[in-house]
């Protein structure tokens, strides 16, 4: 992005790095973010993605209520991500006096016009709506100490809420590493199907749910009211082993949690990338073994 900026005027931009360093040059300061880093950047605000190397990510536009964090409950003051630990950008702006062409996305579409200075060269700002950077490494994980499995909303790092209890616009969910201890349990996620649309992603290891097939930079898409669950080896294994406490390790995959239903692209539905067999993990399970 020489001599280029873009802005979102849909919605705001919650991005996950997955490989290689990145460096968002906003109107309002700088962000360095590498993998295990989230970035949020707010509506409407100017930047620049500059980087060094091959780079991958995931980015998810909210189209609704800002990003905030969940409400605790009865967790109460402290627990998973603590406001102390997002960050915002040290103001800095450039003094640039060349062509600098600006795209915004406006409506679903992109349009560009053509500055003769570089917008990011605001000098002073007030107010609230800063990008900030995140580090998941941060998050405080709660989780069982006794039995059954806690909802994946136990995992919540931002939300944007709907007016209907129990659903969101959009949910951004971490499965970091953590302590798993629970007796008397099935310990990796249950099989289900609920009224949210589940959008995964891995950032680096491998998940507990998924013993193959599910690659750091790849993704799966589990649309409202579809059933789904562990494949059959991590099923196997889950019943098999011994319920003493164990750390999961090396390890950050991610859920974007929709009410919306998520269409799929034409580019990633004729993908060579597009794993027309996910389905086959479930074809061993015997009749019966699986409710």
């Amino acid at each position: 992005m020489i001599d280029r900026v873009f802005y979102d005027a849909d919605g705001e931009l919650l991005i996950v790095p997955q490989q290689g360093a990145h460096r968002f040059v906003t109107e309002m300061g700088v962000i360095e973010a590498q993998p295990g880093h989230v970035v949020l950047i707010p509506r409407g605000v100017r930047f620049r993605v500059e980087i060094d190397g091959p780079v991958r990510g995931y980015v998810c536009e909210n189209y609704g209520g800002p990003f905030r964090l969940p409400d605790l409950g009865p967790i109460g003051a402290n627990g998973l991500a603590n406001p102390r630990d997002f960050e915002t950008p040290v103001a800095a702006f450039e003094d640039v006096d060349r062509p600098t062409q600006c795209v915004q996305k406006y409506g679903g579409r992109l349009w560009a016009t053509t500055f003769a200075h570089s917008p990011l060269d605001v000098v002073a700002w007030h107010g609230n709506l800063a990008p900030c950077r995140y580090d998941t490494a941060r998050f405080n994980t709660i989780n069982t100490v006794s039995y059954d499995h806690p909802d994946p909303s136990i995992f919540t790092v931002l939300t944007s809420p709907s007016e209907t209890p129990g659903t969101a616009n959009i949910d951004f969910v971490i499965f970091p590493p953590r302590w798993m201890v629970a007796e008397h349990t099935f310990r990796p996620p249950w099989f289900h199907r609920n009224v949210m649309s589940e959008f995964m992603g891995l950032v680096t290891g491998a998940y507990d749910a998924k013993a193959g097939g599910f690659a750091p930079g790849g993704a799966s898409l589990h649309n409202r009211m579809s059933g789904h669950g562990p494949d059959q080896a991590s099923y196997e294994g889950a019943i098999q082993a011994e319920l003493k406490p164990h750390k999961i390790t090396d390890t950050l995959a991610f859920m974007f949690e929709t009410r919306a239903p998520i269409r799929v692209t034409k580019w990633a539905s004729e993908s060579p990338q597009m794993q027309l067999d996910y389905d086959d993990v479930w074809s061993g399970f015997a009749k019966g073994q699986v409710k």
